[in-house]
């Protein structure tokens, strides 16, 4: 009761300032309280003769009637009443006087007297109290009706004032239902040191919650998730003990019917004026906007297409493993599915995407629980195999990969046939952390590059061959700048009799890098798959067009040079232009120039490689199909294509006579190109009895090393100047001239 005086002081405002103008406005002087002091005495009588009379009359009506069945508490109520009407006469009035006055109103109220009441009974008082003081005569009766009027009035005028309030009080409070009904929020008030939680219609239909007056923190809590409790309860404390501005913080909390809503909660807490302490605010449903969030984090962590782990999502769970305590082995697996473009450029990328799609479930079958795999781009998948045994169960998962994607694919009518290459690494060795995308991606190298549709396990010395092929590209790029190639010719004889004499060479590149010779079959390779190929091809081309019609224009007429011709040169839009060009810039006659392709070029059989081997034909250049045997070439391409020369492979030669396979497969070559009327060369002669094999068989055209290493062009031109005969095997072509 105290408290609420106290609030109720401070909501009426009635300061010392206040008290004092209410008394100047009332006439109110000092010599009304001495009056009233002076007659105090005699009317206690009176007091207690009016208090009667009052409950007799209350007697007639009901609500204040209610009041008689308690004869105890009526007793006691009577007591306070004599005792007020004695403070009112007898003073003094100043401020506590007022404070208890304000505290009988309360308490009145508190008991369930309505103002009307309060102020009848005020009415009675005052006509006894002029009974009493003035006789009862007709100037009593008169004022008496004046005050009956007056009161009356009064409380009109008190009804009127109060039903404005009302009126705007409720017109405030709609407002407020009709926005929290509007809003999503639910609003909730929580009294702490008395644990009283108050909710709002929306909290409570959010929650499909049972509407009660108040409820206690227990009915909140309880609904939480355990997992977010925690966070919650120590988000109200910091915000209680001042370590935060307000309440701000998300968690999940389980409706009546068992499922859990992401909500939103916000809270400001603060002292009330009766020192208690409070704490409201609101909570907001997110739970669309966390699914949005669920959807959004896992579109960016996986494939669209597959629905597997990305990129991002493989580097995450790579670093988890790599970070757990050493135990058990873990490993990585690089799949790459092989010739997948040719399904893309033949179907079109919707097919392929169908295709990825299916081979993407069939490695997920190949997996252990606890595995994950990753879609890492295009046709590339990333198999992260964790708690393995040994790392030959890692080989295990990859070969089950391999089987299981040689299964045939029906792709609507078609069936198509799918491999992959595999490339296998450990996440650690000899207990370090190891790139393992990186070596697997290196094994992956090794596994293609050994023949496809097979797994290869990375070893350190794959780190090496990187670096040493990042290095050699890196030179290569700068390589034609710096001067670094050179030209090396072989000698191309033809076998007439007892001495053999030169038709032609092989245009060989060579490169010194840092001083140092570097092998043909360590560049050449890396020039190809940096396309540095198509710079360095046409210097070769220019060169050794330029280098020959020197040593025509010196005697050698009839000379010719045979160059080795790239599949990216040929790819080359305008290539047979280019050709043309080097021709008439350098002078060489057309027929003096012979291009060596290989059988993978052919088999690329595209109307555009058709239209450019066309077209150099067209020019008057010779064609020859190079290490004819040792691939797969159809032997359909040798009509298909304007092939002019059959150069027979040197691992053919290099048995021969003695293994007779060797001699067989060396006899059917010979024998095909000379039934197609080919001209026939076989390369890599070493002993004369190759020599005489071969001319036996009927192939008269013969290189290798027999005859003559590759040389430089300074050696070959001391030969064509008569100074030194090259090992005294050949002599320079005859006066009239020999066709290959």
């Amino acid at each position: 009761m105290e408290d609420e005086l106290k609030a109720l002081l401070q909501r009426v405002g009635l300061g010392l300032d206040q008290i004092l103008t209410r008394k100047r406005f009332l006439q109110w002087q000092a010599s009304d309280a001495l009056r009233l002091n002076r007659a105090a005495a005699e009317l206690e009588p009176a007091h207690r003769v009016f208090i009667e009379k009052l409950y007799e009359h209350l007697a007639d009506f009901g609500q204040p009637s209610a009041m008689r069945s308690d004869r105890a508490g009526l007793t006691r109520l009577k007591q306070r009443q004599q005792e007020y009407y004695r403070r009112l006469w007898s003073g003094p009035y100043e401020r506590d006087y007022v404070r208890d006055r304000l505290l009988v109103g309360l308490v009145h109220q508190r008991v369930g007297v309505d103002l009307e009441w309060y102020l009848g009974a005020y009415r009675l008082y005052l006509s006894e109290m002029l009974r009493a003081l003035v006789g009862d005569d007709e100037q009593h009766a008169i004022y008496d009706s004046l005050l009956k009027i007056v009161f009356f009035d009064m409380i009109l005028a008190i009804d009127t004032y109060s039903a404005a309030q009302r009126h705007a009080l409720e017109d405030s409070e709609a407002r407020l239902t009709r926005a929290l009904r509007g809003s999503e929020d639910g609003i909730w008030e929580w009294d702490v040191e008395h644990d009283r939680l108050h909710l709002s219609e929306r909290w409570t239909a959010m929650l499909a919650m049972p509407a009660q007056p108040s409820y206690c923190s227990r009915s909140w809590f309880e609904r939480v998730h355990p997992d977010d409790l925690p966070g919650l309860r120590e988000a109200i404390a910091d915000h209680l003990n001042g370590r935060s501005p307000s309440l701000v913080h998300e968690y999940r909390v389980r409706t009546e019917r068992g499922e859990y809503l992401w909500v939103l909660v916000r809270g400001v807490a603060e002292r009330c004026e009766l020192g208690t302490l409070r704490m409201a605010g609101s909570q907001t449903d997110i739970s669309a906007r966390k699914a949005a969030e669920d959807c959004l984090r896992h579109a960016a962590r996986h494939d669209a297409l597959t629905g597997l782990a990305n990129r991002l999502h493989l580097e995450e769970l790579l670093k988890e493993v790599q970070q757990r305590p050493h135990g058990r082995a873990a490993a990585l697996l690089f799949v790459d599915l092989d010739r997948f473009k040719l399904i893309n450029d033949s179907l079109g990328h919707g097919a392929g995407d169908q295709v990825l799609v299916e081979v993407a479930q069939r490695l997920l079958r190949c997996l252990r629980p606890g595995d994950h795999l990753a879609r890492f781009g295009g046709d590339e998948f990333v198999a992260l195999l964790g708690d393995l045994a040994c790392e030959a169960d890692a080989e295990r998962v990859a070969q089950r990969m391999l089987v299981a994607l040689r299964q045939p694919l029906q792709l609507g009518e078609r069936t198509l046939s799918v491999s992959a290459s595999i490339g296998i690494a450990p996440l650690q060795r000899d207990g370090q952390a190891l790139n393992a995308l990186q070596a697997a991606d290196l094994a992956l190298y090794r596994a293609k590059s050994a023949g496809k549709d097979q797994f290869a396990l990375f070893c350190d010395g794959l780190h090496s061959k990187a670096a040493r092929q990042l290095e050699l590209e890196s030179a290569l790029a700068q390589a034609l700048t710096r001067r670094e190639f050179t030209l090396h010719y072989q000698p191309i004889c033809r076998v007439a009799g007892d001495q053999p004499y030169l038709v032609g060479v092989e245009a060989l590149l060579r490169w010194r890098f840092n001083n140092q010779p570097v092998a043909p079959n360590e560049f050449i390779p890396v020039l190809e798959e940096s396309r540095e190929i198509v710079r360095v091809g046409e210097w070769v081309l220019r060169e050794a067009c330029c280098q020959v019609r020197r040593w025509q224009l010196a005697g050698q007429s009839q000379l010719y040079c045979a160059v080795n011709l790239s599949i990216r040169q040929l790819q080359q839009p305008g290539f047979a232009a280019l050709l043309a060009r080097v021709l008439r810039e350098t002078g060489l006659p057309p027929a003096s120039l012979l291009l060596e392709i290989t059988e993978t070029l052919l088999m690329q059989d595209s109307e555009l490689m058709m239209g450019a081997l066309h077209e150099i034909a067209a020019l008057g250049v010779r064609l020859a199909l190079d290490d004819f045997g040792t691939g797969y070439c159809s032997l359909g391409y040798l009509k298909r294509y304007p092939l002019h020369v059959l150069k027979v492979d040197r691992s053919f030669i290099a048995a021969a006579p003695d293994d007779a396979d060797s001699v067989a497969i060396s006899r059917a070559v010979i024998g095909l190109g000379q039934s197609l009327g080919l001209a026939v060369v076989a390369e890599g002669v070493e002993h004369p009895e190759q020599v005489a094999f071969l001319v036996a068989e009927g192939c008269q055209l013969v290189q290798g090393y027999w005859f003559s290493r590759p040389r430089p062009a300074t050696e070959l031109q001391a030969l064509f100047d008569g100074e030194r005969c090259v090992d005294g095997l050949w002599r320079l072509r005859p006066a009239q001239p020999a066709v290959a």
